[in-house]
């Protein structure tokens, strides 16, 4: 999705469809800001998606990116990605500068890992490129009748990409820029709960747990998050040594102290073919949502990357996760991933 996190070569994962489509149009959005317009060869309808869905886009090295579908999804001629150029981002700077009009791209069959839930009124709030995420969703919520609001934060309102877009869909705009001082006190916005209403974020950290804070006296499944960049690890994170045990081959690994070393890392080193494409915890299908076991890990609310959206105890995104101990447990906490090995 964003364009925080350096991915790595790999291959699809075990069974998923992808796409040849051909690069029908690079438009300059916004400064630093690119959309690519996607349709298949023969001019054929593409795979339906729904608001909140993203594609893996792989790059002439074999690297994949996911980025989120922005574009109505009734219409299936054609797909629309964003992406911001990021300093250091190998990715997005290839995006920015190799593809060409008529060049023929690979991306996977849509995944929708960030659906809308139903509710009277949305608040949306979004970081800039994140906002891709939602327009889609409030396309949708407009279509049916409901109401929704955008705080949009951008460093500078007229950078912010797709705007004009987002103004034409009927619903209620609010921008705020560091530039022009019109930053939102994100803890007195969202101190009282409101009847009837979901919120989704996605954007920087600090905005995202900003957001997070305020809403803590929210009720569970009211407040959703997107997480596109790598969070923070805990100071106190799991310095003790644990097992993982790996439901379909039965294999036990252990992930040992320091905390240096991520479930991934240890699974990859035992020869457990876990599909990925980063290894920055920020991809929505690196999470086990299986029997956890023992052990819990740490509490990250996201979705896959995204996380897009509201995640629980059982979301572990094996990237960059260690396991946190239950209070009060003694001995060695074990978590359950359901990857098979390499010889698999």
């Amino acid at each position: 999705m964003a364009d925080a996190a350096e991915l790595i070569t790999t291959a699809p994962r075990a069974g998923e469809q992808t796409l040849s489509v051909r690069l029908r149009a690079l438009v300059w959005e916004a400064p630093g800001v690119v959309s690519l317009e996607l349709t298949a060869p023969d001019g054929s309808a593409l795979p339906p998606f729904e608001p909140g869905a993203h594609v893996d886009l792989k790059l002439s090295d074999g690297t994949l990116r996911q980025y989120s579908l922005y574009d109505d999804p009734n219409d299936t001629s054609h797909y629309r990605l964003g992406i911001r150029a990021i300093s250091g981002g190998a990715s997005s700077g290839y995006v920015h500068r190799k593809p060409r009009a008529g060049d023929l791209l690979t991306v996977s069959s849509p995944r929708n890992s960030f659906p809308r839930v139903d509710a009277k009124h949305y608040i949306f709030v979004a970081g800039d490129i994140s906002v891709t995420a939602f327009i889609p969703m409030m396309r949708e919520v407009s279509h049916k009748g409901r109401s929704w609001t955008l705080l949009y934060y951008n460093n500078r309102d007229e950078d912010a990409p797709f705007l004009s877009e987002i103004k034409k869909l009927g619903g209620e705009l609010s921008l705020h820029s560091s530039k022009a001082g019109t930053r939102l006190d994100v803890a007195q916005r969202f101190a009282t709960v409101e009847k009837d209403v979901v919120i989704y974020c996605c954007g920087p950290e600090k905005l995202m747990t900003a957001v997070e804070e305020a809403t803590a006296a929210w009720p569970e499944g009211t407040v959703h998050f997107e997480w596109f960049a790598p969070r923070s690890r805990p100071a106190d994170e799991a310095r003790g040594s644990f097992e993982v045990v790996c439901q379909h081959s039965g294999l036990t690994v252990t992930v040992t102290a320091p905390a240096e070393e991520s479930i991934l890392e240890v699974l990859s080193e035992a020869g457990i073919n876990v599909p990925r494409s980063c290894e920055h915890g920020n991809l929505r299908h690196l999470r086990d949502a299986g029997d956890l076991g023992r052990g819990r890990p740490p509490r990250q609310h996201s979705v896959g990357v995204g996380t897009r959206r509201q995640t629980s105890d059982d979301d572990l995104r094996i990237a960059v996760a260690r396991s946190a101990p239950r209070a009060g447990h003694m001995g060695q906490p074990m978590t359950h991933c359901d990857a098979p090995p390499a010889s698999e």
